[in-house]
């Protein structure tokens, strides 16, 4: 019983210091104001890349679409980082389906974002939680 015992408090402690370092990258970054900061950054930086701005183009070209994609994109970094939001938007397979994203399009995206953060001055460890939070995401939308 004692063994058992150790185990959950163990167990509890590692949860609470991964939600403690999640919520330390969130503050880290800013909160939710200075995430939507580098949001904006990052999709001017997409707009202007000429390796994968055709894959943003319809979203670009409607404004009501480009507000929901950017508020979308904002929650979906608050959430990674540990932050109070919550992403309701398409699951990345289903939102990426058919798209044809290359792995060498989905670097360009990593590094107009990586761009961003080091415009705002986000420190290394930081964006590379970060980075390491969002990454998994390449799976589903990777699809050649």
């Amino acid at each position: 019983m004692r063994r058992y015992w150790i185990t959950a408090v163990l167990a509890v402690a590692a949860f609470a210091s991964q939600a403690s370092a999640k919520d330390t990258l969130y503050k880290n970054l800013g909160g939710k104001k200075a995430i939507a900061a580098v949001v904006d950054e990052f999709l001017g930086r997409v707009a202007a890349d000429s390796r994968i701005n055709h894959y943003f183009q319809q979203t670009a070209a409607d404004p009501k679409r480009l507000a929901s994609f950017k508020m979308k994109l904002v929650d979906q970094i608050c959430e990674a980082s540990g932050g109070p939001c919550h992403y309701t938007g398409k699951d990345m397979k289903s939102a990426h389906a058919g798209m044809g994203i290359s792995g060498g399009d989905f670097s360009a995206l990593v590094e107009d974002l990586t761009a961003a953060l080091d415009k705002f001055h986000v420190k290394e460890p930081d964006k590379q939680a970060l980075l390491g939070a969002l990454g998994p995401m390449q799976k589903d939308i990777v699809e050649k």
